[in-house]
């Protein structure tokens, strides 16, 4: 019986505790994600990876929180957000101009191929971003530079937290409009104040070459294959490394948007520019772009309120 954990990412210690690592890949999470926005194949694709990513940074968290990736350039795809918290809830989403996807295609003849991500959004920044929930944030930002997303992504532990890091990340494509897409990575980082204290110091620039070196030989049939778990994989790279999985987080889909915030929002809003979102229907429709929900509120003239916002109704 295939071994199906997708949806999953698993922390794992190697030698000693010298290196920290998580893997993990998703399937389910993602179907349902694009199943909500039908983006086109390039933009699906770099949701996808963005995903992967933001699932392999977030696991790191130690507290109840949420972990916040988001891009944003001047291509044809301006933004990509994704949302993770500390529980395994997870949504992202993507803005993109498909009329400009379409003429770069056309311009550079490629149409069909999957673009690196970059490539997508054009010169912009990406940031990390947690929030603890008592209203603490950190962030860090980065320019968007690499040709890869793992090599943005390196480039800002590299500069922010200087934090010596190795990554991979997957994308399986799938052949047909309506396939399975999956995604997934894997990390694996050296946090000196962690672990590794009883290592001979000159066996460290070996030890991180042997890490980096099983770690890429991981492929994606391997990583993607149902009949393997993430911790035989794990076994598979690092048995001779003194591997310990330490946690095993599971994901699911969730979106908080809801009615009651989005109707506390449009009352921070001016009379004027209330009139201003009404349709020709006297209406204000609003689309969550994480889930696609799509809310509809009317301004009821005929309460007595001195102002049109405390009449400001949900349907």
């Amino acid at each position: 019986m295939a071994n199906k954990n997708f949806d999953e990412c698993v922390s794992f210690l190697i030698d000693n505790g010298l290196f920290v690592g998580r893997i993990c890949r998703l399937e389910n999470v993602l179907k349902t994600i694009i199943a909500k926005h039908r983006y086109m194949k390039n933009v699906s694709a770099a949701l996808s990876e963005s995903t992967a990513l933001a699932v392999l940074l977030a696991n790191a968290l130690k507290f109840d929180g949420l972990f916040t990736l988001q891009m944003q350039g001047n291509g044809p795809v301006s933004t990509i957000v994704v949302d993770v918290t500390s529980d395994g809830k997870l949504r992202s989403c993507a803005n993109y101009d498909k009329e400009r996807l379409e003429k770069a295609f056309a311009l550079r003849k490629n149409e069909g191929e999957i673009e690196a991500t970059p490539h997508l959004l054009g010169e912009g920044t990406l940031a990390f971003t947690i929030d603890d929930g008592k209203n603490n944030y950190h962030q860090g930002v980065v320019d968007l530079q690499g040709k890869t997303l793992e090599e943005c992504a390196l480039r800002y532990f590299k500069q922010s937290e200087q934090i010596e890091t190795m990554l991979r990340l997957f994308v399986d494509v799938p052949a047909e409009e309506d396939g399975e897409w999956k995604a997934g990575g894997i990390i694996v980082q050296r946090i000196p104040e962690i672990g590794g204290k009883n290592i001979d110091k000159e066996q460290l620039p070996e030890l991180r070459n042997e890490a980096e070196i099983l770690m890429n030989s991981l492929t994606a049939e391997e990583l993607f294959d149902e009949n393997l778990s993430l911790q035989e994989i794990l076994h598979r790279l690092y048995h001779a490394n003194g591997l310990s999985v330490t946690k095993d987080n599971h994901y699911e889909f969730c979106c908080r948007c809801s009615r009651e915030k989005l109707l506390k929002t449009l009352r921070g809003f001016s009379e004027d520019d209330l009139a201003s979102m009404l349709d020709e229907n006297s209406k204000i429709t609003a689309k969550c772009g994480f889930c696609s929900e799509t809310y509809e509120f009317t301004i009821c003239l005929l309460y007595t309120s001195p102002s049109p916002r405390d009449g400001l109704l949900s349907r």
